[in-house]
Formats: C-alpha cells, sequence, structure tokens
C-alpha cells in the first residue's frame, strides 16, 4: 500500500473513532467502504454524484440476504466517507438519514404484517415462535395449548394484532402472579386479587385495569368456557385520567421546522393536518390517498373502522412528489423480480396479482427489500414507526419545548385546534374515529382550563 492510500485509510478510520463507531465495527465499516470503491472502480470517488449514491444503495436495499443492521451500517460508512473525507457539495444535503434508520424491518408480531384469522392456521408453530417479553414466553412454554388457544380465538374473531398482543401479554402476567401449574387449576376466583394488585401495588391507571379485565373476561368466557359472575369484586384503580398534551400553534410551526428529514417532515405534517395515529400514518397505501377530493382514507383504523380525513393543502405538493418516487421504487422493483407488498387479510388469496399493483403498494415504503417473517415472502414493507418518532422527539429537544412531545401530541393538537376553530364536536369526533363522544369531550377539558375558563383576578 503507497502513502497516499495509507494516509487516506488511516484518516478515515479516525473518523470513525470521532463518529463513536463502535471498535468491533470500525474494520466492517473499512470493508464496506472498500467494497464501494471496488464497484466504482475506474472513477474517482470525488466524480461519484448523489445520483450514483442513491443508485448503489438501492441495489443494495433489494437484496433480501443484507440484514437491516447491515444495510444502515453501509449508509453509515459512506456518509462519514462523504461528509467527512471527499467533501463534495451534495453530500451535505443528501438525505443520509433515510438510508441510515428507515431500512429497519418489521418484526414479526408487527400490526401490518400477515394476519391468520382461522384457527388451523394460527395454530402452526411457524406463526408462533417469537414473542413479546419473557412472561409471554412462560405462558407460551408452560400452557402451550392455552395460548394456541387463545391466539385462535382472537385471530377468529378479527381482532388487531395490537389486541392479540395486550391480551396474551395480560393474560400471562395473570397465570404467573397466581401461581398456576396447570390448566384445571385456572380458576376465576384469582381475578379480584389479581386485579387489586395491578390498583393497590402497582397504581395503574383505570383504563390498564380495566384492559387487564377485559383481557382476563376473554379467556375464560371463550377460551376456558368458565362462566363469570356479571359482578366482580375487586378494589378500582384511583390513579386519575390525565389530560393530553397540546402544543400550540407557535409550538407546532417550531416542532414541524426542526425535522429535517423530508420524509419525516411530511409524515409530522399528516399526523397534526390530518390527526391520524402514528400506525396509521406509516402504513397508507397509494390507493388512500384522493387528490381530486382533497382527502385519505384511513382504512382499518381502530377498532378496526375506516373514516375519511382531510389531506392538508400544504402537503399535496410533496405527497404527489412522493407518490411519483413510489412509482418509480415500484417499477424497479418489478423490474428486478420483486415488486410484492403485504395485502391486508384475505386479498392475497382473492386477488393474487394484487400483491404487484402500485395502489396496494405503501406510501412509505421501506429503503431496502425484506423477507415477511411469516410467509418468508421477499417483499417492500413500510418504514419503521420507530424512526419518525426518534425525529419528532429530536426536534422537539431542539427547540427546548417544555411539553412531553411525542406522535400522538400532534394528534391531540389536531383536535384541539379544530374545536379551538369553531367546529362542532361531533365533526371532530368523526375526523379522529371516536366512536363514543365523551372520549372527544377530553379536548373540550383542554379548552376550559387556565386562563380559557376563568379570568384570573390577578388581573382585575
Amino acid at each position: 500500500m503507497d502513502d497516499t492510500a495509507s494516509r487516506f485509510w488511516d484518516k478515515y478510520f479516525s473518523k470513525t473513532v470521532t463518529y463513536n463507531v463502535p471498535e468491533s465495527a470500525r474494520r466492517w465499516y473499512v470493508k464496506h467502504v472498500e467494497v464501494f470503491i471496488k464497484a466504482h472502480s475506474g472513477r474517482r470517488l470525488a466524480d461519484i454524484e448523489a445520483v450514483d449514491m442513491t443508485c448503489y444503495l438501492e441495489k443494495l436495499g433489494r437484496n433480501p440476504e443484507i440484514p437491516d443492521w447491515r444495510f444502515r451500517q453501509v449508509a453509515d460508512a459512506l456518509r462519514i466517507l462523504y461528509t467527512e473525507i471527499i467533501k463534495p457539495k451534495w453530500a451535505e444535503e443528501f438525505n443520509w438519514h433515510t438510508w441510515m434508520h428507515d431500512g429497519r424491518e418489521l418484526g414479526s408480531e408487527h400490526g401490518t404484517l400477515a394476519r391468520f384469522p382461522d384457527a388451523s392456521i394460527s395454530s402452526d408453530k411457524r406463526v408462533l415462535d417469537k414473542t413479546r417479553a419473557g412472561v409471554v414466553d412462560q405462558f407460551k412454554l408452560q400452557f402451550s395449548e392455552l395460548y394456541e388457544r387463545v391466539v385462535a380465538e382472537i385471530r377468529v374473531r378479527g381482532y388487531s394484532i395490537r389486541t392479540e398482543q395486550t391480551y396474551i401479554s395480560w393474560i400471562a402476567r395473570f397465570l404467573l402472579f397466581s401461581g398456576f401449574h396447570t390448566r384445571d387449576e385456572i380458576q376465576p376466583e384469582k381475578i379480584a386479587p389479581y386485579l387489586e394488585h395491578l390498583a393497590v401495588k402497582r397504581n395503574v391507571s383505570v383504563n390498564t385495569q380495566k384492559l387487564a379485565l377485559n383481557a382476563l373476561v376473554f379467556m375464560f368466557r371463550h377460551v376456558l368456557n368458565i362462566p363469570l359472575d356479571d359482578h366482580i369484586d375487586f378494589v378500582r384503580a384511583k390513579k386519575p385520567r390525565r389530560l393530553p398534551v397540546v402544543l400550540s400553534r407557535s409550538e407546532i410551526n417550531q416542532l414541524l421546522s426542526g425535522i429535517t428529514n423530508e420524509l419525516h417532515h411530511m409524515m409530522a405534517g399528516l399526523l397534526y393536518g390530518a390527526g391520524l395515529r402514528l400506525i396509521e400514518c406509516v402504513r397508507l397505501r397509494v390507493s388512500d390517498v384522493d387528490f381530486e377530493y382533497r382527502q385519505i382514507v384511513v382504512r382499518n383504523g381502530k377498532g378496526n373502522k375506516d373514516r375519511v380525513v382531510p389531506l392538508p393543502e400544504k402537503l399535496l405538493k410533496s405527497m404527489q412528489q412522493q407518490l411519483d418516487k413510489v412509482r418509480v421504487l415500484h417499477d424497479e422493483d418489478l423490474q428486478a423480480g420483486f415488486g410484492e407488498v403485504h395485502l391486508p387479510f384475505a386479498l392475497a388469496r382473492k386477488y393474487p396479482n394484487a400483491a404487484r399493483e402500485l395502489r396496494w403498494q405503501y406510501l412509505f415504503p421501506s429503503v431496502k427489500l425484506s423477507a415477511d417473517p411469516r410467509s418468508g415472502k421477499v417483499m417492500r414493507h413500510h418504514i419503521h414507526e420507530n424512526n419518525l418518532q426518534k425525529s419528532i422527539k429530536k426536534s422537539a429537544d431542539r427547540n427546548s419545548l417544555p411539553k412531553k412531545v411525542n406522535c400522538h401530541a400532534l394528534r391531540h393538537s389536531f383536535a384541539t385546534h379544530l374545536l379551538e376553530s369553531g367546529y362542532d364536536i361531533r365533526t371532530v369526533q368523526e375526523l379522529l374515529g371516536h366512536a363514543d363522544v365523551s372520549t372527544t369531550m377530553i379536548y373540550t377539558h383542554v379548552l376550559n382550563r387556565g386562563g380559557r375558563g376563568v379570568k384570573s383576578p390577578l388581573d382585575n
């Protein structure tokens, strides 16, 4: 190796140290850069343009055998190379963040992946090979038959996967707390002591205690076929329900302006401008956006309901540009022999070719292909929601916002600002997708607190 090459690698290696790359990963960063240089043999690194970098990462992303952590590692290695060593003009504006973070693969229990509503499939060991936590692992190991029956009964009824996860988690905790060893020992008399434990020892909220009760009632009635009394006597939780965090309009502007990632900026705009939940936003499909009527159709929202929300005028241009990007990406995936996307429920069986159609593609696709953890098919899923959460939190910290800001605070702000603008409570209820108007009424409490409801005597 000549002196010039030696100095180059020494400089690059020192930059990996500056960027706090773990010592065990530094040699892999060097390897990723070497592979990149070899792929562009005959070209100077300084002659590489942004479009070349995009093509390289897209090609790499179409290799399903590359795990997401390695893909993100490659993007980070090239970011250090071009922002710290080569330093072309385009490198500073290149969206490294998207390539480094939006390629995370979805777990096998993610809410938008394949569901198996019929019991015969849900009991397949391949479907149940991964669980959320250690307590669920114990449930599955000690009461494997009961575990499979619970999953089957939930999926036969078409409950969402998040409800499934929550119910299984509460049932597992109940069994562990009660010390049951066999299925025959499980009796409803243990429900009250467990719920009291949650209220007294764990100090959970009223809603959390109700959720645990619902899960246990489901198990006893629909799985164990054990009748329950209409009234279960237990100590009720007293932890009060908190008012939602609402940002002012100026705080919303600060938060959105502080999100540097263009894609995340647009998605955060949808959370606030359309009142979407985070999971509803990331799983939007191409066909869900209606540019002519300026509306978005939210499919299978909470409670398995559809609703229509407004498409903000300010996002029209960026949304159309995003649709164009999805169209190009999908065409390239099809040419490469891929192009399928996960379809909800039984649509994949009913319409075998629909998974390759543009209308079903995710509006916010992952930057890389990955194998569906249940079916094994190589597909392009949507981006992982954690990345948007991190962008919003970083922006809140950067702007020193005093409130506890998360994605759902944007939805709360959407509802509150609509009420402030004079929209009636029923309209806001429909836009939020609330089944009961009493849920929406909490935003009127936000409007009436402090100076809005009472004039301070100090001002008199």
